[in-house]
């Protein structure tokens, strides 16, 4: 439409009626001369914002959820991050009652033999150094480690120092095949030498032939020299096996080793030996077994009914009576326990 005179008039004419409709409808209220066409219109129009309504909020609704993906996917994010820092923790509280018990044990032994101890934590194992059975430890020349100072765990035995570093040592363990200790028969005090075998239990070479010895039988280190490189009384294994001698002059028996030299974490150097040789003192108590049951005594096989001759407080069988038919035999007199026979009378 052209922007003429009477374009113009017919727009401030709209303008104004529909002002006076709005009028009309406020004053009228409820029953405002509008309200008919309204509903009519509501009527026609309705369905359509309906259908209009319904094909945008999908939209909207798809755009809201784009819109919040980023916060809910933080929130997983964050969920998950706070799960895992919870296992670890979890863990971590595992591990730690695990080394303070290793760390317990340990101490409990050093303080059986007297050893004064530097604790210390394997963090390597022998491929790092080249060897079949060795492990590297945490604690060097700075903590006070020398070479050839003994290596125990709560267990016993674990080996010797072979390399010394500021910070580190190299352990050879005892299971490794060059590896020898002299050790003690628990009991009999009889003197041999362990060797390590691998994976395989340890052999000793007992010097006495003849020595009397048995399954489960215990040992312990025999100790060297000014205590290196080894200290005495270090629980070494217990006796699985037993070689025939032969007749030689030496009995050779295998021994399970009490440390598991795969599990190994918390140990202790020795770097001062104890004054006095403990023995066996450093071995824990043998189990000891309960006496088996008593078995029940035989008893007397009797018939039913029968009381054992002699038995106080014996009671005749309820099911015995005297046989109602027997009576004393009527030619018979004077025993005071015989019924004479009423049909009879005494001859004079």
């Amino acid at each position: 439409m052209r922007d003429t005179r009477e374009s113009r008039l017919l727009l401030v004419l709209l303008v104004v009626v529909a002002f006076a409709l709005i009028t009309v409808d406020i004053h009228g209220g409820e029953n405002s001369a509008m309200d008919r066409p309204r509903r009519a219109a509501q009527s026609v129009f309705g369905p359509v914002e309906n259908a209009v309504a319904g094909a945008v909020d999908p939209v909207g609704n798809a755009v809201k959820a784009v819109r919040d993906s980023g916060g809910r996917s933080s929130t997983i994010k964050r969920l998950e991050r706070e799960n895992e820092a919870l296992k670890e923790q979890l863990g971590s509280k595992d591990i730690t009652r695990a080394r303070a018990a290793e760390l317990d044990q340990l101490l409990r032994t050093a303080g059986a033999g007297q050893y004064t101890i530097k604790g210390a934590q394997v963090i390597a194992i022998g491929a790092a150094q080249g060897f079949s059975w060795t492990v590297t430890i945490d604690a060097g020349s700075h903590d006070g480690i020398t070479r050839d100072m003994t290596v125990i765990n709560g267990q016993g035995l674990v080996g010797r120092v072979t390399t010394v570093g500021p910070s580190t040592s190299t352990v050879l363990l005892a299971n490794d095949p060059d590896f020898t200790v002299g050790t003690r028969l628990e009991g009999s005090m009889e003197l041999g030498f362990a060797t390590g075998q691998g994976e395989n239990p340890m052999r000793v070479q007992l010097l006495n032939g003849k020595a009397a010895v048995h399954r489960g039988d215990r040992m312990v280190t025999f100790g060297s020299q000014a205590g290196k490189p080894f200290v005495p009384g270090v629980p070494v294994g217990k006796v699985i096996g037993i070689e025939p001698s032969a007749g030689n002059l030496t009995k050779t028996v295998e021994v399970q080793p009490f440390v598991n030299f795969t599990r190994l974490d918390i140990v202790g150097v020795v770097v001062v030996g104890p004054r006095t040789d403990p023995r066996d003192s450093v071995l824990p108590p043998r189990p000891t077994t309960p006496p088996p049951p008593a078995k029940p005594s035989a008893k007397p096989r009797t018939k039913p009914g029968d009381t054992p001759s002699g038995e106080p407080g014996g009671t005749p069988n309820p099911g015995d009576t005297a046989n109602p038919g027997d009576t004393a035999n009527p030619n018979n007199t004077g025993n005071p326990g015989d019924t004479a026979n009423p049909g009879t009378s005494p001859t004079p």
